[in-house]
């Protein structure tokens, strides 16, 4: 699957035309329903959430590209956060050094998954279900429940400060993307992770060390995951343990709405950019229209729903042309 979309050369593909005009009509449809929707306030607090999600997105689609998952991005995020409060706040550490050593900490628990998962060879989804558990305990057992509020101005301003009028996390975001986009379609790496995740037994059979590959998948995913906690901290000014809770929905929703596949082969970055600008239209939208907000959840779930029976009638659909 992923050779054929390499050697067609398009950039964009029909399922990624379909991510795109869906996510045009909803900016078109709210436009239509409120006169604050374009206004600049809105507009820079959509893209820095829309940026804060595709880092959540990420950390759970690089694993779903294995054709394996990471229940504890969510953890991981809130572990990195703790150590880089807790070396600022109690340390008094210079924020560059507690960054780096809140995202050795992320890649450590991003290695601790992929050892488990590739030399001790249990399931992605038991692993990962079991390190949320075990991260969430340091997180609280740290913080003690308590935020670092103590974070310097200088990285406060990451996450608050603006360029043009759009935030300096967006930029950040676009820069990350266009990364991933040129690892999947260029580098050796990023080809065997859909090779990998494609077929598992044909990418052994070709050659492909795929417990390396999951490896690094799961370092990459803790990466994310820790950047993404890191940039939350920003954002809020402050370092707390409860960052990375509902991270779950929002990793799943952004990567499955963008066109990541969960059976793996498959991600691609313009379809989780717009994955995860749908997904702040419809948070939103709904409140600009003054919908329920308590049916969120329902909605949000409805729409993964839609999203995964159109991609497997997608997927039917292309077999059965495929022997017509």
């Amino acid at each position: 699957m992923f050779l054929t979309r390499l050697k067609s050369g398009k950039i964009i593909t029909g399922a990624e035309s379909g991510i795109i005009g869906a996510a045009l009509i909803l900016v078109i449809l709210f436009a239509l329903s409120s006169d604050s929707f374009l206004t600049q306030y809105n507009l820079f607090n959509l893209t820095r959430t829309q940026s804060l999600y595709i880092f959540v997105a990420l950390s759970q689609a690089v694993m779903l590209a294995t054709g394996n998952m990471n229940l504890s991005v969510g953890a991981i995020a809130g572990l990195t956060a703790v150590i880089f409060g807790y070396s600022v706040d109690t340390l008094d550490l210079a924020w560059p050094l507690a960054l780096l050593i809140a995202l050795g900490v992320a890649l450590f628990a991003g290695a601790f998954n992929g050892f488990v998962m590739t030399v001790l060879g249990v399931n992605s989804f038991i692993v990962s279900l079991s390190t949320l558990f075990i991260f969430t305990g340091f997180v609280y057992g740290i913080s003690e429940g308590y935020s670092y509020r103590e974070i310097p101005a200088d990285f406060v301003r990451i996450g608050r400060g603006n360029f043009l009028g759009l935030p300096y996390l967006f930029y950040l975001m676009v820069a990350t993307l266009i990364a991933v986009w040129y690892m999947f379609r260029y580098t050796v790496f990023g080809r065997q992770v859909l090779a990998t995740g494609s077929n598992l037994e044909a990418a052994k059979l070709s050659g492909i060390n795929t417990g390396r590959i999951i490896m690094g998948a799961n370092l990459l995913s803790a990466f994310f995951a820790g950047v993404g906690g890191l940039l939350w901290v920003s954002r809020l000014g402050s370092a707390q343990p409860a960052i990375g809770q509902n991270w779950l929905l929002i990793s799943f929703a952004v990567a499955i709405i963008g066109g990541t596949a969960l059976a793996g082969g498959r991600i691609t970055a313009i379809g989780l950019f717009c994955g995860g600008l749908i997904m702040v239209l419809i948070k939103n939208g709904l409140i600009l229209v003054q919908a329920n907000v308590y049916f969120e959840q329902a909605f949000l779930g409805s729409i993964i729903l839609l999203t995964i029976l159109l991609d497997r009638a997608r997927e039917v659909w292309s077999r059965k042309a495929g022997k017509s």
